[in-house]
Formats: C-alpha cells, structure tokens, sequence
C-alpha cells in the first residue's frame, strides 16, 4: 500500500517530503479533494479545490522520462479547466535536474510567478526548502491571485494537522510566504 511512498522518498528530496502518516491524513481525511493518481511509471499527488489545482508530486520514473509521460499527466490536469499551481525547485548548478525540470515546465507553458517568495523549515530535517511557484492557467490569473492560493494551499496541505505528526508547532503562512511587488512587501 505505501510502494507510492518509497518511490517519492527515493526520488524527492527529504526537504521536500511530508512524512508518510501526514500524507496519509490528508489522502483519508481529505479524499474529496488530495488525490493520488499512479500507475508503473509514474505517480501524481494533488490537491483540486473548486477554482484550481495543486500539484503535490508528481515524479515519472527515470526510464519513462523524456517520452512524454510527464506531459501527458499536466494536460490531463490541464483539462479539467483550472488553474494549476505547483512548486519547482530553484536551478542550482549542483543539480542538473533542476534545469531539466524548469524547461519541462516551461515547455508545458508554466510561468514562474516571480513576485512570490517562498522559503520554509522543514519540520523534521530543519533544512531551508526554497522553492519556485510556477502556475498555468487557462484563463489570465496574476501573481496576486497566485500568491492567495499558495497560502490556502500551505495551510490546507503543507501544515495540515503538522503539529500532530512533528511534534512541534508550524511556521506561520507570514514567515514562509512573501509577495513582492516593487517596494511592496507583504509579509516578513
């Protein structure tokens, strides 16, 4: 039952991770909209609300990479009409991939939304995870939009009953998430 989870834990970074049991939760206790989509070459975790999607994880494993199994899975997504949100990982010289997947989601006509910054703690590696929003809609949206969605999405996914599965209390949305306008910032 938790083969998904040994192929995430394997592939993503443990910064990137939420524990298996958190994830559990939000598969059980928020089935109606956090959604495990798998099959033998890839797996796809998101969270659909009413006026966009998620994206969680969604890894393709390395032999099916490159043949357009990736793609497939955004345009099925794509097709429910909605906006979609994900995070990506800043490139790093380091990492390889990392451009890889930055091209990936440009290619399939994702924008980074620039004026957000996102920089958390992760609850149990204590490791600064910062990331990338990128978003595609089908309808115009702006990063102000973007930026209200990712913080729902933080509380609703990232710490959702965190306290109870790491022992310790959560970032506060204002200290992970920040809009950047100009000289206009929205949080610390």
């Amino acid at each position: 039952m938790t083969e998904w989870y040994n192929k995430l834990t394997a592939y993503f970074p443990a910064r990137e991770m939420k524990s298996k049991h958190h994830m559990q939760a939000l598969f059980m206790e928020k089935a109606e909209l956090y959604k495990r989509e798998e099959g033998p070459e890839y797996i796809l975790v998101y969270l659909e609300k009413e006026d966009y999607i998620f994206i969680d994880y969604v890894l393709v494993s390395g032999k099916h990479r490159g043949n357009g199994m990736g793609s497939m899975l955004i345009n099925r997504l794509k097709k429910k009409g909605k906006p979609i949100i994900l995070e990506v990982e800043p490139i790093t010289p380091n990492d390889p991939d990392t451009k890889k997947r930055v091209i990936f989601y440009e290619k399939n006509s994702f924008k980074k939304a620039s004026s957000i910054v996102y920089q958390r703690l992760h609850a149990v590696t204590n490791e600064l995870n910062e990331m990338d929003i990128f978003y595609w809609a089908p309808n115009r949206k702006n990063e102000a939009w973007v930026f209200e969605k990712m913080k729902e999405i933080y509380e609703q996914v990232h710490t959702y009953r965190a306290a109870d599965f790491y022992g310790k209390p959560v970032q506060e949305v204002s200290e992970v998430l920040c809009y950047e306008n100009g000289s206009y910032r929205a949080a610390k």
